[in-house]
C-alpha cells in the first residue's frame, strides 16, 4: 500500500515537471511582433548653430521633424513578446525614437541618408524591451543638417485681433540663429494670448520671441521683448438703423401700469442715425429694441398728468467701449402718462 503511494506521488512531480518544461520551452522560443507605430524624432541639438529636418520622399516635399515607418519587425522570446503586447494595449508603449544629431555625427551642413535599421537595432528603447529588430520598412530616410549663422533678425507680433495693432516692440531686433540665406528676411515671432493682447493696450507685456523653421520646430530666442499694442484707428460711417422702440419697468411698476403716449411721432422713433462701424452697426441693428423708454417708480406719484422724458439708445456696451459707436442725433422725446391696470375683481360663488 505503501509503495502505491510513494508511485503515485512520483508520477505526480513528473508531470509536474514536464508540463512546468514544455511551458518554459514555450516561452523560450523567438516570436516576431510586427509594430507599425513607430516613429523617429528629430531630437533638439545641444548646439543652437545647428538645423535638423526629415526630408519626405517627393517632387516638393515639405520638410518634418519627425517621420512615421511603415513597420518594424521585433523577434524575441514569447514572454518578452507578450509582455510588450499587453503595454501596447494598455497604451503604455511609447514608440517615438529620438534621432540625436551628435550621436549620429551630424554636425555640418550636408543631406545625408539615414540606414534607419542600423539605428533601430542601435536603439536604446527598442533593447529595453528584451527584443531584437530583423527588418523595417522603409529602410533609409534622407536627413538635412544645416548649420546656422547668428544674426540680427526683426521681431513681429502675429495672431493679433483685428482691432488692434502693435504700437511698439522693445527691442524690435534680436540676435537669433538662422540659414545664411535667410539673414535679413527670416522673422522672430510672438504671439499674445486675448488676455495678453487686452493687457498689452494699457501696458507693456513681457514675451519670450521664438523661430519656427517648419511646423512643430520652435526655437525660443533667450531674450524678453516688450509689446505694447494700440487700437487701429476705426472707420466710423454715418448709419441709418431701423429702430424698435420698447418700454422699461421695474418690478413695482410692471403689470401694474400702462405707457400712454401723448401726441406720440411714430416717425421719431422709426429709426437712429449714428457713426458706426459695420460690425457695430450690425450689432445695434440685431438688437430686440434699439431705443428704451425707462418708466421710474415715482412716475407713479408725479403731479403733471403728462411726464415728458428723452429716450435712450440702446447701444451694444461691447462696441461703446471700444468707441466704434455712437448717436449722430439728439435722442427723440417722448410724452407720456401712466395708467394704472385695473386689478380683476375675485369671482364669487353664490
Amino acid at each position: 500500500m505503501m509503495g502505491k503511494k510513494l508511485k503515485f506521488g512520483k508520477v505526480s512531480i513528473i508531470v509536474f515537471l514536464t508540463a512546468l518544461i514544455w511551458v518554459w520551452a514555450d516561452l523560450a522560443q523567438d516570436e516576431r511582433l510586427i509594430l507599425s507605430d513607430v516613429v523617429v524624432e528629430v531630437a533638439k541639438s545641444s548646439s543652437p548653430a545647428l538645423w535638423v529636418c526629415f526630408v519626405p520622399p517627393g517632387q516638393t516635399p515639405a520638410l518634418k521633424t519627425s517621420m512615421p515607418l511603415d513597420s518594424v519587425v521585433l523577434k524575441g522570446p514569447a514572454r518578452h513578446v507578450a509582455e510588450v503586447k499587453r503595454r501596447r494595449n494598455r497604451g503604455a508603449l511609447d514608440l517615438s525614437l529620438f534621432l540625436v544629431p551628435e550621436r549620429e555625427g551630424m554636425t555640418k551642413t550636408e543631406t545625408r541618408t539615414l540606414d534607419v535599421l542600423d539605428f533601430l537595432k542601435r536603439n536604446e528603447e527598442i533593447r529595453r524591451l528584451g527584443l531584437t529588430v530583423e527588418a523595417c520598412e522603409p529602410n533609409r530616410l534622407t536627413v538635412r543638417v544645416q548649420e546656422l549663422v547668428r544674426a540680427a533678425v526683426a521681431v513681429e507680433c502675429v495672431g493679433l485681433d483685428p482691432s488692434l495693432q502693435v504700437k511698439a516692440l522693445v527691442p524690435d531686433t534680436v540676435d537669433a540663429y538662422v540659414p545664411e540665406y535667410e539673414v535679413g528676411v527670416r522673422k522672430a515671432t510672438i504671439r499674445l494670448t486675448p488676455d495678453e493682447q487686452t493687457r498689452a493696450r494699457n501696458a507693456p507685456v513681457e514675451k519670450t520671441p521664438y523661430l519656427e523653421y517648419i511646423p512643430g520646430q520652435r526655437w525660443d530666442i533667450p531674450t524678453t521683448v516688450r509689446v505694447t499694442l494700440a487700437p487701429r484707428e476705426k472707420t466710423l460711417n454715418d448709419e441709418y438703423v431701423p429702430a424698435v422702440l420698447n418700454f422699461c419697468f421695474s418690478q413695482n411698476t410692471q403689470g401694474r401700469y400702462r405707457v400712454i403716449l401723448e401726441d406720440y411721432d411714430r416717425t421719431k422713433t422709426a429709426g437712429v442715425r449714428v457713426y458706426a462701424t459695420s460690425g457695430a452697426r450690425d450689432a445695434y441693428a440685431k438688437r430686440e429694441a434699439q431705443m428704451i423708454l425707462y418708466i421710474r417708480d415715482e412716475d407713479r406719484h408725479v403731479a403733471e398728468p403728462v411726464i415728458t422724458r428723452d429716450v435712450e439708445f440702446n447701444f451694444p456696451q461691447d462696441y461703446v467701449r471700444t468707441d466704434e459707436i455712437r448717436a449722430n442725433q439728439l435722442p427723440p422725446t417722448i410724452r407720456f402718462r401712466l395708467e394704472p391696470i385695473a386689478e380683476k375683481s375675485a369671482e364669487t360663488t353664490p
